[in-house]
């Protein structure tokens, strides 16, 4: 029977279940938040791990160093052994001196960069990989470039990913350059953040900032570097890979920002024992920063230090686990330490669906590399299956994930006013409680986070509600987010520009 008793209470909840889909008026874990408070490693260790790192350059070396960066370490300082540069400890120390501590990673709309480095905690994205969990199916297919736009345009507006690096590969695509060229029009068409991407070639860059600058205005990409390069210049174990080092020139010759990426596979390409692996990966990524400064001291890099794992078992990769969640955790630390920007990887699950396998692997390496401090935590949301998947779904129940991290990352404000003594009493001695007091309603956004896709009601009403699990709601939202028309980055004259020069294919 419809009461008006029922249909007050109809009216109340329509208008708490408004009260939860407005926006917060305070963000209360906004990205940024200070890390560092976890430390794996004593000061005594991290001093260790760091002289065998100086002294694998200086007495090992480097190998398969290309001529022309040969002959500018060695103006430098390097010496020459065999076929072998070795880099000695000053060049290193000099290197790191004149590294930024914290410098801007800008944004094609500059109000959404951000500042990295010193103490503060970025979450944003990485991979490369070649399938995507389907929407419809539910199972893996291979990635497109259509994949790689609606992934743009889907995490444009999650808050909690700070940056867009290209998750997928657009496999559709038939050589390398179209590749690269469709990839950056992808994310200028669908994101305004910071992004990333990689050049496979270095004749790739000069063609794709002119394609930018089309857009934007001549010189734009100077003033604004907005797109920064993901490269790979050294090859473990302790050796330059030649392609990838003539990108970073490149990229250094147009202003292109990078992050020079070590990502070393411990008892394969790196040892096995946690200390060993570390001094080595320290090593390689050091001469990384070398590299960079014997043409530019203080170029904006990176210094992106990746450990990652295999089941010695199998010698297949492990993205999930304690062992690369620690790693992942000491290389943010002992990167702080130096005082350079860090960059490290995280939620790396090798769970192919979205379920406890696939929450428990993200969340205890997305915390712990946050509470270590990673500056720039690559791979933080959207990824599966050890980093072949990426979901859409993913994307969004991981932005979750990640303001649990902030949150906890932001700790607790100990004042007066938080304390409140006063309130305790006012409870205790009137209504018993605290529901609807003065303080309660002032924390109650301030201090609370409250999840847009977790399950909190109570069994009674999931099961009148069709007894979802998590990923079914992501898969709604998904659709409903991705059925908005294209968000507008691009004029229609500066697309048509674009099209008519290059073999744009979305």
């Amino acid at each position: 029977m419809d009461t008006p008793r029922n249909a007050k209470r109809r009216s109340g909840r329509k208008e708490k279940l408004a009260q939860r889909a407005a926006p917060v008026a305070v963000n209360p874990c906004p990205p940024g938040q200070v890390g560092g408070t976890y430390n794996p490693l004593t000061e005594r260790e991290c001093r260790a791990i760091y002289d065998t790192a100086l002294r694998l350059l200086d007495d090992l070396g480097m190998g398969e160093v290309p001529a022309t960066l040969q002959g500018q370490l060695v103006a430098h300082g390097a010496r020459l052994k065999g076929e072998r540069v070795q880099l000695p400890p000053a060049l290193v120390e000099a290197a790191i001196a004149a590294a930024p501590s914290a410098f801007t990673l800008h944004g094609r709309d500059p109000k959404r960069a951000i500042q990295v480095g010193d103490d503060r905690v970025h979450f944003g994205t990485g991979g490369a990989a070649v399938q995507v969990l389907d929407l419809d199916s539910g199972d893996y297919r291979p990635t497109t470039l259509r994949d790689l736009y609606d992934f743009t345009r889907l995490q444009d507006g999650l808050e909690n990913v700070s940056w867009f690096t290209r998750c997928c590969v657009a496999t559709d695509m038939p050589d390398e350059w179209t590749l690269d060229v469709n990839t950056v029009f992808a994310l200028l068409k669908g994101t305004t953040k910071p992004v990333a991407t990689s050049f496979t070639l270095a004749e790739h860059v000069a063609p794709i900032i002119e394609m930018v600058d089309m857009v934007d205005g001549v010189g734009s990409f100077a003033r604004n570097p907005w797109i920064k390069a993901h490269i790979s210049p050294v090859i473990s174990p302790m050796r330059y890979g030649e392609d990838a080092v003539d990108v970073t020139l490149e990229c250094i010759r147009h202003g292109v920002p990078m992050s020079c990426i070590t990502a070393a596979q411990s008892g394969a390409t790196a040892p096995a024992t946690l200390a060993g692996f570390l001094a080595q990966s320290l090593a390689e990524t050091l001469a990384s920063l070398v590299m960079v400064h014997v043409y530019e001291p203080g170029y904006p890099m990176v210094f992106s230090n990746w450990p990652l794992v295999i089941d010695l078992r199998t010698g297949a990769f492990c993205g999930g686990g304690g062992e690369i969640s620690v790693m992942n955790a000491a290389s943010a630390q002992i990167s702080n330490w130096l005082g350079l920007v860090s960059g490290v990887a995280s939620s790396m699950t090798d769970a192919k669906a979205l379920d406890a396998q696939y929450g428990m692997e993200k969340g205890i390496s997305a915390m712990a590399a946050g509470l270590a401090g990673g500056n720039l935590i690559y791979e933080s949301a959207g990824m599966t299956a050890s980093l072949l998947g990426a979901s859409f779904e993913a994307f969004l129940l991981d932005n979750d994930m990640l303001a649990h991290i902030y949150r906890a990352l932001r700790g607790v404000e100990v004042t007066p006013e938080t304390l409140g003594y006063d309130d305790i009493v006012q409870a205790v001695t009137g209504e018993g409680h605290f529901l609807g007091g003065a303080q309660t309603m002032a924390a109650m956004e301030r201090d609370y986070f409250y999840p847009d896709l977790a399950d909190r009601d109570p069994p009674i009403t999931w099961s009148e509600m069709g007894r979802k699990a998590a990923w079914a709601r992501a898969n709604a939202r998904a659709r409903e987010l991705l059925a908005k028309p294209d968000p507008g980055y691009l004029d229609a004259a500066s697309e048509r520009a674009v099209r008519a020069r290059f073999d744009i294919r979305l």
